[in-house]
């Protein structure tokens, strides 16, 4: 099922079914999302799922599928033989900043491979622009404007605008400054 040829956003649906069907709820965050959402223009080097499954029930879930449960460099981390991209499994809950998202207000998309429970656009960006004001990340700006680029009509910006006011990135002046260029609504 899973070959050299398997692309990043299959492996993510493939993964993503896999664990719904044994009961796991788990949803794509990070770069990986940035990756499906900008049509590959960032590529990530792992697909991060945040669960409140065990490593236990991960392994039962995935073994099947060829995976093996390296724990390098983190304990969360499966492998696979067929592909360069790696498993990792932050711990529920998800959330951008003091922002809890519950998984079922993401989005699921349908694939010839199976459903890809993935944060939404909106969630993606919230997620680039706490990494750059929490860590200085001048890339994590660069991956929010590559998925503001290519998903603006899927952009909730009422959303997305009242986020960074309550997460306090208006104090990152870097952040809101890029902010402030992307969308054109935020008052001055």
């Amino acid at each position: 099922m899973i070959t050299k040829n398997t692309t990043l956003t299959e492996l993510a649906a493939i993964v993503s079914d896999t664990l719904e069907q044994a009961g796991i709820v788990a949803t794509l965050s990070g770069g990986a999302a940035v990756s499906i959402y900008t049509e590959n223009r960032y590529v990530s080097q792992d697909l991060d799922y945040v669960t409140i499954a065990l490593v236990n029930e991960l392994k039962n879930a995935l073994n099947p599928l060829g995976f093996t449960h390296t724990g390098q460099p983190r304990l969360s981390v499966f492998d696979h033989p067929n592909t360069k991209w790696y498993l990792e499994f932050p711990p529920a809950p998800l959330s951008f900043g003091g922002t809890y998202v519950d998984p079922s207000n993401c989005a699921i998309l349908k694939t010839d491979v199976g459903d890809l429970r993935i944060i939404t656009p909106t969630h993606s960006v919230m997620d680039r622009l706490i990494a750059a004001a929490a860590w200085n990340e001048p890339q994590s700006l660069a991956q929010a404007l590559l998925i503001v680029e290519h998903q603006l009509k899927n952009i909730d910006w009422e959303e997305l605008d009242q986020w960074v006011g309550f997460e306090g990135i208006a104090d990152d002046k870097e952040t809101i400054e890029f902010y402030k260029s992307i969308n054109r609504k935020l008052p001055e």
